[in-house]
């Protein structure tokens, strides 16, 4: 029987956490449980002692936190405490705290929390201290913390183990205390224009013909289907209809589709209606947000991101997308008499479109594949086609064009405004047309009665906006990925062994052991090998590395590509395309570890470069070709060499 606290299915543990254990029993065999303790008073933080040490000095402060680091020699040691504001040096000795006492304090371990009381001094290089009179073990680190100098830099592992990286990275706590800061700036700035915050349901029973694909759940009490809300803009808009002139919501939004730098199933979004508004006053509004913001959380408007400066001061540039288009490739597409003509230019170009694609659609195709990853700097492209724009009012002297906006920086989409459209008949007439083309496409949707119903009653001239604010965050804390700016991002489960997934079965009677059906590769044709051999030196130049899929999404445009986003242990992001869409969706491959060859020239895909190759296995069966990308255990790390 273990000589330590375990349970019937506590995983396997390391020799350190066997040690760790065992020290947890001494201290419960002895009567102390630091479980058990429920408070410790805590008179400053860390930060107050470092800034304020000449005028605390000689003074008594009691503080707690999380030995980060802990250096003894003989009769006295110095240790860092990790609390919520950073770290804090302190000095323990034999004999201020006591024979007894001291020895329990060269027990403890790395991660252990513990709380101090002592007087405050500096030490003779100068730095703030706390020479400590009274300490107390307030919680057993189990868990070994990744090692003092390399930190956690797994990145799969970091978004997996969230606490553990704030532990060790306090960049990655910074950033979000940014988020937080960013959020509450936003709030304060509607707040200040007369904005009531609201909240609406983030379970819904319609399913409407948006873009983005729902989450579905289900409802027992009521036994129906139900769906995570995809936006926040209908249930907004009623509130506008019932007399509320200025509303915003700051919400969690979750669509089922896939995941890449920008782009995650569940996000945070603030969308903004105003009454009496259009899309020009939204502009300014915008503007003047994005100011604000800046200078509430960084003190200035130009921001540093991912090595370029953004300007953030307005006016921004205003650009119609028509002309956008035709600037970057030439296409007018108001050349285009029918459907058919759009759909055959966008043949022309290799550029993808649905098979039932509108002149609208096709545009936007042209500027998703020309002009977005150009705009950098704060960007309003403005009139979207009507076919592509639902929600928004027509233009009175082009009804072909509505009165929309979407903005850009740093070559993504920022958000999207518009003035809202109010008329019922309309907007009914939309939402059928879109209904059809979405059956069309084997995809259920229906009209949203109870909107429609709404816009009846009569809703005011209205300028609507959505932005996304896990894309604001990133731009404001210079954050490459989306997944750097959530705290918990999705991630794909790992494998896990049975055992941890059940509890286990009484014994059953022996039962005949069925042998596997061997498999059949009667059928499968391989490429014969080469008959020219290469020198060891040759080969040895190719370099073979592990990789980690951050994120994967499928190329614009390219049924083949997929545009990943990987790890390679060198802590900047890698890209690399591969022709495998055939084969797999990119969600299934996020999270996964992979091998690249990595020190190929780049190469130009779709405009976008790729860095190196990922390996895969192919032959084929019955003449048809199969892919297997070649995947290896997760516990390999990133930029692991193969030999």
């Amino acid at each position: 029987m273990a000589d330590y606290p375990v349970t019937p299915h506590t995983p396997a543990l390391s020799e350190q956490e066997i040690i760790r254990r065992q020290k947890l029993q001494a201290l419960l065999d002895a009567g102390e449980n630091p479980y058990a303790i429920t408070q410790f008073q805590v008179t400053h933080h860390s930060s107050e002692i470092r800034e304020q040490c000449d005028a605390l000095e000689g003074q008594t402060v009691s503080l707690a936190g999380r030995m980060t680091s802990c250096r003894v020699m003989g009769k006295a040691a110095f240790a860092h405490l990790l609390d919520a504001n950073g770290t804090i040096q302190i000095y323990v000795t034999r004999d201020d705290l006591g024979v007894d006492a001291y020895q329990a304090f060269k027990k403890d371990d790395l991660g252990d929390i513990l709380g101090v009381t002592g007087t405050v001094f500096r030490t003779k290089t100068g730095e703030p201290s706390v020479h400590v009179t009274a300490l107390k073990l307030l919680s057993k680190s189990l868990k070994v913390l990744p090692e003092k100098f390399h930190g956690l830099v797994d990145t799969d592992l970091r978004y997996r183990r969230r606490e553990v990286d704030c532990i060790v990275n306090p960049e990655v706590r910074d950033t979000f205390r940014k988020r937080s800061k960013i959020i509450s700036a936003v709030r304060e700035f509607l707040d200040g224009r007369g904005y009531l915050e609201v909240e609406t349901p983030v379970l819904q029973t319609v399913e409407i013909g948006a873009a983005a694909r729902p989450f579905k759940t289900h409802h027992n009490a009521l036994d129906i289907d139900m769906l995570l809300r995809i936006e926040t803009e209908l249930y907004l808009k009623r509130l506008i209809v019932g007399g509320f002139e200025r509303v915003y919501e700051v919400g969690r939004i979750f669509r089922n589709e896939g995941m890449d730098a920008t782009h995650n199933p569940e996000f945070t979004s603030v969308e903004t209606y105003q009454a009496y508004a259009d899309y020009k006053d939204i502009m300014r509004m915008v503007e003047d947000m994005y100011e604000f913001v800046a200078m509430k959380v960084l003190g200035t408007t130009d921001v540093q991101y991912q090595g370029q400066t953004i300007h953030l001061k307005a006016p921004w540039k205003r650009i119609t997308m028509a002309d956008a288009v035709k600037e970057a490739c030439g296409v007018d597409w108001t050349e285009w008499k029918t459907d058919e003509e759009a759909r055959a230019e966008m043949d022309r170009r290799d550029i993808h479109v649905e098979a039932n694609a509108k002149r609208g659609d096709c545009l936007s195709a042209l500027f998703d594949e020309y002009v977005e990853h150009n705009l950098v700097q704060p960007t309003f492209i403005i009139d979207h086609p009507t076919d592509i724009s639902p929600l928004a009012k027509r233009k009175p002297e082009d009804p072909t064009l509505t009165e929309r906006f979407e903005f850009f920086i740093t070559g993504h989409e920022m958000g999207n405004a518009f003035s809202e459209l109010n008329d019922p008949i309309d907007q009914r007439r939309r939402f059928e047309d879109q209904v059809a083309q979405r059956a069309a496409q084997g995809i259920h949707a229906e009209v949203d009665e109870d909107f429609v119903s709404a816009l009846e009653y009569g809703m005011p001239p209205t300028g609507g906006l959505g932005i996304g604010l896990d894309r604001l965050v990133m731009l404001l804390t210079d954050s490459a990925t989306i997944r750097d700016v959530l705290l918990f991002p999705t991630m794909k489960p790992l494998d896990k062994k049975p055992s941890a997934e059940k509890p286990a079965e009484a014994p059953k009677a022996a039962e005949p052991v069925v042998a596997e059906a061997p498999i059949d590769f009667s059928n499968v044709q391989v490429e014969p090998l080469f008959a020219d051999m290469v020198d060891f030196e040759t080969f040895s130049k190719s370099d073979f590395r592990a990789v980690k899929v951050k994120a994967c999404e499928a190329v614009k445009k390219s049924k083949k590509l997929l545009q990943f986003t990987l790890d390679d242990g060198t802590g900047t992001d890698r890209i690399i395309l591969s022709g495998i869409h055939a084969y797999y969706e990119p969600e299934e491959l996020v999270g996964r570890t992979l091998i690249a060859i990595t020190n190929l020239p780049p190469r130009a895909m779709m405009g976008i470069e790729s860095c190196g190759m990922l390996l895969s296995a192919v032959h084929k069966e019955n003449d048809e070709e199969k892919l297997h990308l070649l995947m290896v255990d997760d516990h390999i790390p990133a930029g692991a060499k193969l030999y």
